[in-house]
């Protein structure tokens, strides 16, 4: 029996990096996956064609996580498919930086729209489903939420302050989120993942000086993998978290530990 074998989940922000892994490993454990995407069709469709020759269901939607009636009608499609939603990751995110005296408001506002306010639209879309389905034959939880964070929910990010400032707020909402709908039987929590090797990062993780230095920054000595994430958040999407609740995941190979601290305590 597979881990999700059954559910139905939609994965935001689903064709590259750790979302597409999400995606993938989603499905492999036995859901049925909404991949969302904003950008060019191409990728969504060929992840949901890769799903569709394993003999898995796969459903790609379009649409822009700041914009509400978008969200809507996402969700509106997604169960319009398959009828109910059992399992919701919030992974759509964006960075865009500057120092805080060059940053634009522009800046500041598309950040905090799509990484907090489309969580929020997302989660609120999902909470009202699973209240509205009732008990779920597949789960002990009537519906799980999983907020995709950043170790940057904790540690301040000089240079990046409306990303830092979307992934602290996304946390306190998690959990907020997560208090208030408890007693309903849906959990909601968070994973947050340190340095990952995605395309955003490459010319970090590819380059043999800049990892050397971004490794000092991690305890573990290696950058982590989209799977690495993938398998936690499997778990947390699982019955094996069933107690788990209002709790973040950190998938970061000790580098919310303070690493710097490590020869001068």
């Amino acid at each position: 029996m597979k881990p999700l074998q059954g559910q139905k989940a939609l994965v935001t922000g689903g064709t590259s990096g750790i979302g597409a892994a999400l995606v993938i490993g989603f499905a492999t454990a036995g859901a049925a996956i909404g991949i969302n995407y904003r950008g060019p069709a191409e990728k969504a469709e060929t992840l949901a064609e890769e799903i569709r020759k394993d003999g898995g269901e796969a459903l790609i939607l379009k649409a822009d996580m700041s914009k509400e009636t978008q969200v809507i009608k996402m969700f509106k499609t997604f169960t319009g498919e398959f009828g109910r939603l059992d399992i919701l990751v919030v992974n759509a995110g964006l960075q865009q930086d500057a120092p805080v005296t060059q940053m634009t408001l522009e800046q500041w506002r598309t950040v905090l729209d799509t990484n907090l306010t489309g969580a929020f639209l997302c989660a609120r879309e999902a909470i009202k489903l699973f209240i509205a389905q009732g008990p779920a034959p597949v789960s002990r939880a009537r519906g799980k939420i999983i907020c995709m964070s950043s170790v940057h929910q904790l540690i301040p990010w000089a240079g990046h302050v409306n990303y830092a400032a979307s992934k602290g707020g996304l946390m306190l909402m998690m959990q907020s989120l997560a208090q208030e709908v408890a007693e309903k039987k849906i959990r909601v929590n968070g994973i947050a993942p340190g340095a990952i090797k995605t395309r955003i990062n490459e010319e970090v993780w590819s380059d043999p000086g800049n990892l050397e230095k971004l490794l000092e920054l991690i305890p573990y000595g290696r950058i982590g993998e989209p799977e690495d994430v993938t398998k936690a958040a499997v778990w947390l999407a699982s019955d094996d978290s069933d107690y788990v609740n209002g709790a973040t995941l950190f998938v970061d190979g000790g580098m919310s530990l303070y690493p710097g601290f490590r020869a001068n305590g």
